[in-house]
């Protein structure tokens, strides 16, 4: 078999790797599991990563089994987290794990025949009926509390200031650890993967598996970074908040915007993690793009093929238009956008509301660009830019004298104003 710890090697998608997953990868077809819990109705762009490893799995053979964590997700992993999570009640529980896998099946085809067919899972279907008191005797008796105590998820929280770690979020390791033994002894289950966060959660279910089964058991791990930005801020975040992956959180356009606005360092990283293109294409396109890095080419790729895999060719190619619509030379391509996507084009400092009472009169170009709007910082310099023809209204050159009326509002209430040829500003008659 080709050597997938190679192929995620190269990518940067390898953190730890327990001594023999390599092996064991080469050696046979190997079924692996990857844990979601259900924090929310959908996965954000955190999650791509090990949506990819999933997806990496399958194409080099193996067989892939996503986890939707519907008991895990009743406690809350403290892994990473500063403060107990909040609990979540058992119908925010079951709209959030319906999400998870509406989501993840765009990725994976649960319904495949083939030998390595995916396997979607829910481990609140073999925890529901564990008595406190079984969990107890078979699971809680097999891993000493020393150490679940040596865990640095553990350590970090019982040393750090705050109220410290319930009991509750204390078992957390122990029922994921449940879980891998349960995938293990269900379907052969071999390996789990996750971020590196993740790598105590994951050697206590390695342990577990070895102590529930015998000395045969064999049980491997393989973490992957977590992502970060060069400057060292948090991945995966706008102004907005989240970068989701399902369009009702975060439009297409945005979330295509989001790749585009990468720095050239961070693009020529994630180009590796969040595509499938193989090493010479990607150094090929790297190549290309430092003999000119204003034509952001290697953005260009990482957006179109990231989008892509999430999205759909139709909606990748409407963000692509919208992207070129806000620079044309004229309002044609502006106007086929849906309002959405209208307003969407410009950043939040580039919008401004004015109201109907001060337009019913027509509005003046100094009054539209400085003290109604903030545009330009005072009435001085708008004058000098109109002076100087460098103001557009809705891309047509104005002067000083222009009056504003109603016929020159956009999709019935909005004003596109530019100074120069990148400076763009959004009115809203509300």
């Amino acid at each position: 078999m080709n050597n997938l710890v190679a192929e995620l090697q190269w990518r940067g998608l390898v953190h730890d790797c327990m001594p023999g997953t390599e092996e064991q990868l080469l050696k046979e077809m190997t079924t692996t599991y990857i844990g979601f819990d259900p924090t929310s109705d959908s996965l954000h762009i955190g999650s791509l990563v090990p949506i990819i490893l999933l997806v990496h799995l399958e194409k080099f053979g193996h067989k892939p089994i996503a986890l939707v964590g519907g008991a895990t997700g009743m406690i809350g992993d403290p892994s990473g987290k500063s403060d107990e999570r909040n609990l979540l009640d058992e119908a925010t529980l079951e709209k959030n794990v319906a999400g998870i896998k509406a989501v993840l099946s765009r990725f994976l085809d649960f319904n495949s025949t083939a030998a390595n067919a995916p396997i979607l899972v829910n481990n609140y279907d073999w925890m529901k009926d564990f008595s406190f008191i079984n969990f107890a005797r078979d699971v809680g008796k097999r891993i000493t509390v020393n150490y679940m105590m040596a865990k640095d998820s553990v350590k970090k929280r019982l040393s750090a200031e705050g109220e410290g770690m319930s009991f509750t979020e204390f078992t957390y390791q122990l029922i994921q650890g449940y879980d891998f033994h349960y995938l293990y002894k269900s379907y052969n289950c071999l390996l789990q993967m996750g971020g590196s966060d993740q790598w105590g959660n994951i050697t206590t279910g390695t342990e577990l598996v070895r102590r529930m089964n015998g000395e045969g058991a064999k049980a491997f791990a393989l973490t992957c970074p977590l992502i970060t930005k060069a400057d060292g801020s948090k991945f995966g975040k706008s102004e907005g908040g989240n970068i989701w992956l399902t369009a009702d959180k975060t439009s297409v356009y945005k979330f295509y915007q989001f790749w585009l606005n990468t720095t050239d360092v961070d693009a020529e990283k994630y180009i590796k993690i969040f595509t499938f293109l193989d090493k010479n294409t990607i150094d090929n396109i790297i190549a290309e793009h430092n003999q000119d890095k204003g034509q952001r080419l290697l953005q260009k790729r990482l957006a179109e093929e990231v989008t892509l895999f999430v999205h759909n060719r139709e909606e990748l190619d409407k963000a692509i238009f919208a992207s070129k619509a806000k620079f044309s030379p004229t309002m044609d391509e502006m106007l086929e956008l849906d309002e959405q996507t209208f307003v969407e084009v410009f950043d939040e400092k580039e919008t401004a509301e004015i109201s109907k009472e001060d337009f019913k009169n027509g509005l003046d170009m100094i009054a539209a660009m400085a003290a109604k709007t903030g545009f330009l910082k005072s009435n001085s310099e708008a004058r000098r830019e109109l002076q100087q023809n460098a103001i557009s209204l809705n891309k047509v050159k104005v002067k000083e004298d222009y009056i504003i009326t109603e016929k020159d509002l956009v999709k019935g209430k909005f004003l596109v104003l530019q100074k120069g040829k990148k400076n763009y500003y959004l009115i809203k008659v509300v």
